[in-house]
């Protein structure tokens, strides 16, 4: 006999969309920035080499976007899986940005690959900088969202703050956001 995988036995169970930073760090906040990647599409397949060590090559895909109000002082990307079988999404990227970009390059969120203007945090698995899609397999389509928000005055946190520290930073400081977001799935 052989028994299921044991992501099918949690299929129902998600943390949800409402738990995301989008809905919880300024869902006010004007959604002016456009964010797109010329990596996957919006909605789409994550493709693999995006996907996390022992799945892919844990590559940050290359992200871009345009909508940025003037006045921001600090960007603030976070990508989160609100379909993990847990009270909250997993956290699988904090990076602050200089306001002057307009995009990273493919892998450039990665550890090792960080240059001056970024700034990254610990992520749900206490590692810094990008880590790839891995769910629990099969548990379904995973969604992973990259949320950029624009900030009215640089966060003063160390690189180590972890994820509620750089949250409760930004109340009140969100000036606009922008969203995209694609899915992953291991069967």
């Amino acid at each position: 006999m052989q028994l299921p995988k044991v992501g099918s036995l949690f299929k129902r169970v998600h943390s949800g969309s409402y738990m995301l930073a989008w809905g919880t760090l300024a869902p006010e906040a004007p959604t002016t920035i456009v964010v797109t990647s010329p990596d996957f599409t919006e909605g789409g397949a994550i493709p693999g080499v995006f996907a996390g060590e022992g799945e892919g090559d844990n590559v940050s895909p290359a992200l871009q976007w345009s909508g940025v109000p003037d006045g921001t002082r600090q960007l603030l990307l976070m990508v989160e899986d609100p379909d993990v079988p847990a009270p909250r999404p997993d956290n699988y990227l904090i990076a602050r940005l200089d306001p002057s970009r307009s995009g990273v390059a493919r892998g450039e969120l990665n550890r090792e690959a960080v240059n001056t203007g970024i700034v990254l945090h610990p992520n749900s698995f206490g590692r810094v900088g990008y880590a790839g899609p891995y769910p629990i397999r099969g548990h379904g389509p995973h969604r992973y969202v990259f949320q950029l928000f624009a900030l009215s005055k640089p966060l003063p946190l160390p690189a180590k703050a972890k994820r509620d520290e750089v949250a409760n930073a930004t109340y009140g400081n969100i000036l606009a956001r922008g969203r995209i977001w694609a899915t992953f799935e291991r069967p």
